[in-house]
């Protein structure tokens, strides 16, 4: 056994070389993959169609998507350049008879099945009291009953393959409440799928190996730029990464089985040591995925969060901000004299401003009637800390403001974190979708206004 270090799509191919023996592990087996219109699933379809398999592109884009890209055809066109025969088939994961329709047609025209990728999967990172019931419906239904519904009817042909592997797309299962406490449902449903693969793995052990497969870090795809908005893509890793991990899961034996797989620790043992070919943008920081405890540095940031340590400035220790009184008054200053807000004339006459007014402060001078028109979006800050207290940005009405305490408008968006990391945020040095995904940060409400925040915070930041 020969280990290599190369660079380049599909590169895990080469890894593990047998003298004389044919590289292509997967030519003929049947795949049928969930969701493999685009994005990982695709992604999974194309690595084992460089193999001469054939794969069932089980998904529901039949017809061009209004803002994402591909469809189970324009994915067969691929898969049969890469290789590989391709089935396509209209199916809704959450309909039984539509599942079970695509799995005869596979065993007409392939003969049987010897893979199921379980990668369809809903997603909506929403509180409890901020989840609509029918997205509750969709993620239990799509992810966990999916699922389950996909490997039962797809086991009594998997059980007569040599290959015999299911791959759920689903994270280890880490009950630290953290991963909970933000959008519950979610975490129940891909909870679900990983569920599947411990109860699945022991009642089918011997004959149908079954494993789950998560990144190590955010992956670039449709999803994450919908969740994480511009530039977030700088902070992932290409589809690829989880191709080659998925191949190398579906290439071992059936006795490979009940285990919850982190792509880059499982590529690690395989021998790969570059791993600056799957970033999209080499060298730049990578966003940590859900559910992996979090790493010891971002751990001691959120304890100094929440109290278990000063937090400081330059050196200094951060000076306390007094909100205003019940009767609008200003706080005293620490002589007695009185001290004006951020609209007052006087602003911080007596003492320095502290980090939160101070990036307030610059915000209300940045901001421009381009703004107010391109975000049209209300925003409030119940901050935490040693500034603790309410804030607002109102980049909706008017000429736009800024300002201590509620905003005289209706809210569109409610965003909870500590002091200091809205400084952090503000200033560039802690990117809102670092913040959301690891719970420094909380939202409320209009999401989709919310993502417009990390485009306007580009414009603050360079004057903070």
């Amino acid at each position: 056994m020969v280990y290599f270090e190369l660079s380049g799509r599909g590169f895990v191919d080469a890894i593990i070389v047998h003298s004389g023996q044919s590289n292509q592990k997967l030519a003929g087996c049947t795949l049928f993959i969930t969701g493999a219109s685009r994005g990982i699933g695709k992604a999974i379809a194309l690595k084992a169609a460089k193999d001469g398999a054939n794969i069932v592109i089980a998904a529901k884009t039949g017809e061009p998507h209004r803002t994402l890209p591909g469809t189970i055809y324009t994915a067969a066109e691929e898969i049969e350049a890469a290789g590989g025969k391709a089935l396509p088939c209209i199916v809704n994961v959450r309909e039984e008879q539509q599942i079970a329709d695509a799995v005869e047609k596979a065993v007409q025209k392939f003969g049987g099945i010897d893979i199921l990728v379980n990668n369809a999967s809903a997603i909506s990172l929403t509180g409890t009291l901020e989840t609509p019931t029918k997205k509750v419906d969709l993620m239990m239904s799509a992810n966990t009953r999916g699922t389950y519904l996909a490997s039962k009817i797809c086991l009594p042909y998997l059980r007569k393959s040599n290959i015999a592997h299911i791959l759920n797309i689903s994270p280890p299962i880490n009950l630290n409440p953290i991963w909970f406490k933000n959008h519950c449902a979610y975490t129940i449903s891909k909870y679900g799928m990983s569920m599947c693969v411990l109860g699945m793995a022991e009642e089918f052990r011997g004959e149908v190996a079954v494993n789950a497969l998560w990144p190590q870090t955010a992956i670039h795809t449709s999803a994450m730029d919908m969740l994480g908005g511009a530039g977030v893509e700088q902070q992932c890793r290409k589809t690829d990464i989880l191709a080659d991990a998925a191949y190398c899961i579906l290439t071992k034996p059936k006795s490979f089985t009940g285990n919850f797989v982190i792509d880059e620790n499982l590529l690690r043992e395989e021998g790969i040591k570059n791993f600056d070919v799957y970033a999209v943008a080499p060298g730049h920081p990578l966003l940590p995925d859900f559910f992996l405890d979090v790493d010891p540095d971002t751990l001691a940031m959120k304890m100094e969060a929440h109290g278990a340590s000063p937090v400081f400035r330059e050196g200094k220790k951060i000076e306390s901000a007094k909100p205003e009184g019940p009767d609008g008054a200003k706080p005293e200053g620490h002589d007695g004299t009185k001290s004006e807000g951020l609209d007052g004339a006087e602003s911080a006459a007596v003492k320095p401003l502290g980090p939160v007014e101070e990036t307030f402060k610059i915000i209300k001078g940045a901001i421009s009637e381009d703004v107010v028109r391109s975000t049209q979006g209300v925003y409030l800050f119940e901050l935490s800390g040693d500034e603790g207290g309410t804030w607002y940005i109102d980049l909706k009405n008017k000429a736009g403001s800024a300002g201590i305490g509620e905003p005289p408008v209706k809210v569109d968006v409610v965003m909870s974190m500590s002091s200091g990391d809205f400084v952090k945020m503000f200033s560039g040095k802690l990117k809102p979708t670092m913040a959301f995904m690891s719970g420094k940060l909380k939202i409320k409400g209009n999401m989709a206004l919310a993502m417009k925040l990390e485009k306007m915070m580009t414009q603050f930041s360079s004057k903070l």
